[in-house]
């Protein structure tokens, strides 16, 4: 069997064919909230996005969150999510005070740092396989509104964004940058650079809520060499000035493509891959520069092209994702073998830097690559519920190093 919250894993970590899902988002109620602390509790199945439409109100905000707010408390913790305040904030198992979690067997304990904390460390970014989380308790931080006060900076190499990014890392909380996949040459790694931190108290903004459909699925992706090349052109130019600032909502700020519904169809009936890395600091701009040729070079790319920097912060997850380095993350469209044999290039690339993949966004990593990015998997075994496993799992444990 295995937990499964509201499937927004791009890979197979959330699947299971042929066997149990526990579908958790039934397990939606919220236990307790004290608006003095921020500290609340909820079932697993709760919404990111409904603990916000509570908190926001109330003066108080995710401490970490990922880039769609539509994922479970549950799935948060399991996958140990990251956003774009690792540097600051670390990940979200970092604020997780305690849960409960119910193995196969019947059997509950309740895990925190000072109670079970073995089995707290193993169930954060653990992918659901330590047993159900049943509740968790979370500790909010405080925000005066609900706005984002953001400076966004167009930059045309590689070498820029990491002086950018180390410029930025003590003064703002939040920091990504979009790139350009295609840009090559002296423009390599050319993008918009965004950095901001939660507004004061009296500023004032304007926002509307909208959501759009993507309704129909194309019969091919539309996300091709000529729509990636205009596309990635225009929004890098899109602002006519070097450095901009602006006033801007939560939602908009942290989730753009929760505004569209259904937006994976534009990929076409073949889907997409998303392919997100970690390479240490060491070699940071050379490894970057390498893994950004190699997309270039292919051809195939993604209108999103996510690059930033993972800080120092700790999890207390055994299996979790985020390390000190450079996180690169993009969308490509299924293209078979051409696709698989480009994430093979790359894949050597991460390997001989130290790095690995995210379980949570994959959906062809090698079991030697997976074992060699985990190095405390043999610790990890022990906690696994016997009765518990997905379709990620049984492909990298069982599968052999391919």
């Amino acid at each position: 069997m295995l937990p499964y919250g509201n499937g927004r894993s791009y890979g197979d970590s959330c699947l299971n064919p042929e066997q149990a899902l526990l579908k958790t988002r039934n397990l939606d109620h919220f236990i307790h909230f004290d608006p003095g602390t921020g500290v609340i509790s909820c079932e697993a199945g709760v919404l990111l996005s409904e603990i916000l439409d509570i908190c926001v109100p109330q003066g108080w905000f995710l401490p970490v969150t990922p880039g769609t707010r539509f994922v479970t408390v549950g799935g948060a913790i399991a996958n140990d999510v990251h956003g774009k305040n690792h540097h600051a904030l670390g990940t979200f198992g970092c604020h997780v005070r305690c849960f409960e979690l119910l193995r196969s067997d019947g059997e509950r304990r309740m895990c925190s740092l000072e109670e079970n904390p073995e089995w707290f460390a193993a169930t954060i970014g653990g992918l659901g396989l330590t047993g159900l989380i049943v509740w968790a308790e979370i500790q909010l931080r405080p925000i005066a509104n609900p706005w984002i006060d953001v400076e966004t900076i167009q930059f045309g190499h590689i070498d820029e964004f990491f002086v950018l990014s180390d410029a930025s890392q003590h003064d703002y909380e939040y920091t990504v940058s979009w790139i350009d996949c295609l840009a090559k040459d002296k423009h390599l790694g050319r993008g918009l650079f965004m950095r901001g931190n939660h507004a004061p108290a009296g500023t004032i903004g304007h926002y509307q809520s909208r959501s759009r459909t993507f309704v129909l699925t194309p019969p091919v992706s539309l996300v091709n060499s000529l729509s990636l090349k205009a596309f990635n052109a225009l929004y890098y130019n899109k602002q006519r000035v070097k450095q901009s600032c602006s006033v801007q909502h939560y939602e908009s700020y942290f989730y753009p493509l929760d505004g569209i519904q259904h937006w994976n169809r534009m990929y076409g009936p073949r889907g997409f891959y998303q392919y997100q890395s970690v390479t240490p600091m060491e070699n940071r701009v050379e490894v970057t520069r390498a893994l950004l040729r190699e997309i270039e070079r292919s051809g195939m790319g993604s209108f999103l092209a996510v690059l930033k920097l993972f800080g120092d912060q700790v999890s207390p997850g055994l299996m979790s994702f985020p390390r000190p380095g450079v996180t690169l993350a993009l969308d490509f469209p299924n293209k078979g073998e051409a696709l698989h044999r480009l994430f093979k290039r790359l894949d050597a690339i991460v390997e001989e830097a130290g790095g690995t993949l995210y379980p949570a966004k994959d959906g062809r990593m090698s079991g030697k690559l997976f074992r060699k990015g985990y190095p405390r998997i043999e610790q990890f075994l022990s906690y696994v519920d016997p009765k518990f496993s997905s379709s990620f799992w049984r492909r990298v444990m069982e599968g052999g190093s391919e």
